[in-house]
């Protein structure tokens, strides 16, 4: 392509184009439930989709816009704010440099004052609005006159629209809250007079900043490490790369940060000013029709989080720090409680949290936290000291309605309270993904009577809503399944160490209730599994894989296959029970993730949505030299040597792009998720 192509460009057009590059490595809405297979020159026509990948690879998007950046200033200045809406930290040395790119600069704010940049960022929304025939010197002289006269809170001084050339610079414009103001009412100005203008089609140009911290969404340390890297114990302690006062720092630049990512890599800085800068953003309870008084740092402070966005996704996964624990417990102490006649503080910006294995949180402190956030629509708490109460309490909740709820291994509830949660609580009638999983270490608290009554009367469960269910350790029967309304939407269903529980009752009830399952965990389930490795092969095969997803053992050319009665294509079995299996049978293999776990895989069969195909299909016939396939025998070759993102009926909540159990992670949460059982 030349490059007067190029120049031809509006900068509408090159913001569209970097916009589709990062939109085109999102996660898709409808998850195939495999891992992606990267090496594909099509696009999927439908979801869900196993081959084509619905998206690109994050990396490659990232890389894409980044080559962008640096072929002309035009393209820069289109792909930056796209290249720095999702951040991910994963070196410590790219750490303390994107700190600096960030935050510093506070001195070199007087090479470009704010004058400059409000007259700089009128003339350039002026061309935009003016058109071809229109008096770009008029409109920008009423942008002025906007700013000048048009703001109510007085937050940008007329003087400071147009300073006099020998005032001293003074250093409380060079600080984040003002500058953040001044370009968030510029932006106004220009956005106002074009609606007046009635020309939406334009891209009105925001305030031009060097500090791209504005631009950013997601700021995410699921990668972020310091294992080999030689560091001494006292390096460790006192000379952290991650500290609170930076992160702090980077938090105060990030005004329209949405996504919040956190690990026990981490933890050590998540300090009583970070969780206030991350969790007090936006509106709360307490500032509805009311203004503040404005004397104070702390009334300052506050003015400056309520322009900021609300945090929507927090992940606090295994961050069991004392520091994290006492800062908890600070925040829920100085903000959580009762104020006089206000009440507690309400945030209800805050829509998806995540607190899997942040089991150093007592529940008096977990309780309160959790309660704060009415507007929740996905809750991990698996692997928590969640109590009764809290259960309590979210039943009687009439604003929440989660639509994924994990409560695995949470030793410290009752029967009693599940029950009455999952029947009685409104919060749980519109759940899509629910886990109760539980293992030889830390069984299920239902007793068998209780399941009986959560799977006959919990409209979770009678509106056969449900995509994902995992009952492992759960006290489950024939008669129990056989009680069962259809659940024709599930996809992924965990029945794990149920030793009680016979093949043949689960290929009855996947067959007549749950036909649409395509992953199920049997690990340490049945007595027919327990048995020698022959008899608990065959019986596998014979009980369980035959009558739900039959396949030819024939070294003849294979006939068409029949249609399947169920949708089964991939079993989490023991690593006793795998071994086993020996090479498998036929298209299914043996696929190890990183850790403890493996499945017992049909190779053969995927969604596959390519031309010709009428939506997405599953295929059970895909030939041995096609690309999934080809992938997925990678898989089983690698024996384990695979990444964090491989596996399958995840253990762990995807919470920051909000695709709950049935999502996709890597890094330190891909390790959760697929890699070991607890």
């Amino acid at each position: 392509m030349s490059t007067s192509c190029l120049a031809s460009y509006s900068p509408d057009l090159l913001y569209a184009i970097c916009s589709a590059v990062y939109h085109a490595a999102l996660p898709p809405p409808v998850p195939s439930l495999d891992p992606m297979v990267s090496q594909s020159n099509s696009n999927p026509i439908a979801l869900p989709s196993s081959y084509p990948p619905p998206n690109w690879p994050e990396p490659l998007a990232r890389k894409t816009l980044h080559s962008l950046c640096l072929l002309n200033k035009a393209w820069h200045d289109a792909a930056k704010p796209w290249l720095y809406r999702k951040v991910e930290v994963r070196l410590p040395r790219n750490w303390l440099a994107f700190v600096d790119e960030i935050t510093s600069g506070e001195e070199d704010d007087e090479l470009q004052p704010s004058s400059a940049i409000v007259d700089q960022t009128v003339k350039n929304a002026a061309v935009a609005l003016a058109g071809v025939n229109a008096d770009a010197l008029r409109i920008q002289e009423c942008v002025m006159e906007t700013l000048a006269v048009g703001l109510p809170d007085g937050s940008i001084p007329p003087e400071l629209l147009s300073p006099p050339a020998s005032r001293d610079p003074s250093p409380r414009r060079a600080k984040s809250p003002g500058r953040w103001r001044l370009l968030r009412s510029v932006t106004d100005a220009v956005e106002t007079l074009s609606l007046y203008a009635e020309k939406l089609c334009h891209i009105v140009p925001t305030p031009h900043d060097h500090r791209p911290g504005r631009h950013t969404r997601s700021l995410d340390f699921n990668h972020f490490r310091t294992i080999g890297m030689r560091r001494s114990v006292d390096e460790g302690m006192n000379s952290r790369y991650v500290t609170g006062d930076r992160v702090n720092r980077v938090l105060q630049e990030m005004v329209n940060l949405e996504v919040f990512g956190a690990t026990e890599y981490m933890d050590g800085a998540l300090t009583l000013p970070v969780l206030s800068e991350l969790l007090l953003r936006g509106r709360t309870s307490r500032d509805r029709g009311r203004a503040r008084p404005r004397n104070g740092t702390e009334d300052e402070t506050a003015e400056r989080r309520k322009e900021c966005k609300a945090i929507e996704a927090l992940d606090f996964c295994g961050c069991v720090s004392s520091v994290f624990v006492n800062a908890l417990d600070e925040f829920v102490n100085t903000y959580l409680g009762s104020n006089g006649e206000e009440g507690p503080l309400m945030l209800p910006g805050l829509q998806r949290l995540g607190l899997r294995g942040v089991r150093s949180v007592p529940s008096s402190v977990l309780t309160p936290f959790v309660l704060a956030f009415p507007s929740l629509t996905h809750l991990d708490l698996s692997g928590t000291l969640c109590a009764p109460e809290l259960l309590d309490q979210l039943a009687n909740d009439s604003t929440l309605r989660l639509t994924s709820f994990a409560l695995g291994r949470c030793s410290r509830l009752t029967s009693a309270s599940i029950t009455n949660f999952l029947i009685n609580g409104r919060a749980s009638f519109q759940l899509k993904e629910l886990s109760l999983y539980g293992d030889m270490t830390f069984r299920s608290v239902l007793n068998e009577s209780d399941l009986l009554r959560i799977i006959n009367e919990s409209p979770c469960f009678t509106s056969g809503k449900l995509q994902y269910l995992d009952l492992s350790s759960c006290p489950l029967t024939c008669h129990i399944l056989k009680s069962f309304s259809p659940q024709l939407a599930l996809r992924s269903l965990g029945l794990a160490h149920i030793p009680t529980l016979s093949l043949a009752d689960i290929t009855a009830f996947m067959i007549s209730k749950s036909p649409n399952v395509e992953i199920l965990t049997l690990v340490n389930t049945s007595p027919e599994l327990s048995l020698s490795p022959r008899q608990a092969t065959l019986a596998l095969h014979s009980q369980l894989i035959q009558p739900t997803a039959p396949f030819s053992f024939s070294i003849t050319p294979p006939k068409p296959p029949k249609a399947a009665p169920t949708r089964l294509r991939g079993i989490e079995l023991s690593m006793h029970m795998l071994g086993s299996l020996g090479a498998g049978a036929g298209a299914w293999r043996i696929v190890r993730s990183k850790g403890g776990r493996g499945w017992y895989v049909d190779t053969a069969s995927g969604w596959v949505t390519e031309e010709g195909t009428f939506g997405a299909v599953l295929r059970r016939d895909l030939p041995p030299e096609h690309p999934f396939r080809v992938e997925l025998g990678r898989l089983s070759d690698s024996n384990g040597n695979v990444s964090s993102v491989c596996g399958w009926h995840a253990r762990k909540m995807e919470i920051l792009h909000g695709q709950g159990m049935l999502g996709r992670e890597d890094g330190l949460y891909g390790a959760v998720s697929f890699a070991y059982h607890a």
